[in-house]
């Protein structure tokens, strides 16, 4: 029931609930055994009480589940996995250690579920790409006052926002497919699909010319959210070049850094700033910048919260709407 009801993994908290439920309908059922032979002439009424009782219980448990209410309060805390450059560069910037979640937050494995799971509970919090906001699925909510658009971030106003990068083995073998995917990464052609959704870095793109004589295949893999912009960029890369094949896997950052210091991959990618390990092995560039919208239930009436404020959710210092100021009818 709770699969279906939530359409993604039940939370620990919402698990607990589950298992509420289930065993208050064992307690119930042993009831009326019991009863069943001691008071044969109560039969009837007994089992419509417990019939009762049961759909009573059961109604209160799914309904927890479904809306993600508690013992502990009713902000359901959405929160990317470990290892996600986005969840790493969030925490970081709200001030938290990747330790210091929340315990119970829903730990989950990319950018749509993040979505499709603050979009199916009325009271969810989570934050994604801003170049991946859908606003016909979920809201985005202001940071300080100040609402989550590339104008605001590129101005600096908007505080939550994080560079893409690409990665490379520092001591791998030349590659000239890969060094040339980079020059047209650079270029007037692919910094104009970068500001569809991004924030260009490139303060004086060129046009680029295809050499006309490359051929093979370019292995890229890492973040979820760099995904969908590295993916139009290797379309128009191989419309200019035809024997080429980009080939993208999609995983993580972390994941993504690992293979390419590990050349398993040509490139990886990542939406956070590199960890100084990692920089040890690796030669990385940033193709554009990105924020991270905040999002939550189009039906939530949250408008806006600080950096403080996500802290305290984050972490769980703060675990109801109403501790923020938010009101649901």
């Amino acid at each position: 029931a709770q699969y279906i009801i939530l359409k993604r993994v039940p939370s620990f908290r919402e698990k607990i609930y589950y298992k509420f439920v289930t065993n208050c309908v064992k307690i119930l059922y042993n009831s009326a055994l019991y009863w069943k032979h001691k008071e044969r002439r109560r039969k009837s009424k007994m089992k419509k009480i417990i019939l009762a009782a049961a759909s009573i219980a059961m109604a209160c448990g799914i309904g927890f589940a479904a809306v993600g209410c508690g013992a502990k309060g009713d902000i359901v805390v959405i929160s990317r996995e470990s290892g996600s450059g986005t969840r790493g560069a969030f925490m970081e910037l709200i001030g938290l250690e990747d330790n210091e979640l929340v315990a119970g937050a829903d730990e989950v494995n990319g950018t749509d579920v993040v979505t499709s799971s603050v979009e199916d509970a009325e009271k969810a919090i989570g934050y994604i790409s801003l170049g991946s906001l859908d606003t016909s699925r979920v809201k985005a909510i202001k940071v300080g006052g100040v609402d989550a658009t590339v104008d605001n971030v590129k101005k600096g106003t908007y505080k939550l926002s994080r560079p893409f990068n690409v990665a490379w083995d520092k001591d791998g073998e030349a590659n000239a497919l890969r060094d040339d995917f980079l020059k047209y990464i650079a270029s007037s052609q692919a910094q104009e699909i970068i500001s569809e959704d991004y924030i260009s870095n490139v303060a004086s793109p060129v046009e680029y010319v295809s050499p006309g004589n490359l051929e093979g295949t370019l292995t890229v893999g890492g973040s979820s959210s760099v995904t969908p912009l590295m993916q139009d960029l290797a379309k128009a890369y191989e419309e200019l070049n035809t024997e080429v094949t980009v080939t993208i896997t999609q995983t993580d950052s972390g994941t993504g850094m690992k293979d390419a210091a590990a050349g398993t991959i040509d490139l990886g990618m990542a939406s956070r700033e590199l960890k100084d390990s990692e920089k040890t092995n690796l030669e990385y560039t940033a193709i554009a910048l990105d924020g991270i919208a905040v999002i939550v239930n189009k039906a939530n009436p949250c408008t806006d919260l600080s950096v403080d404020q996500l802290k305290a959710i984050y972490s769980g210092e703060v675990e109801k709407w109403a501790d923020v100021g938010v009101t649901f009818e």
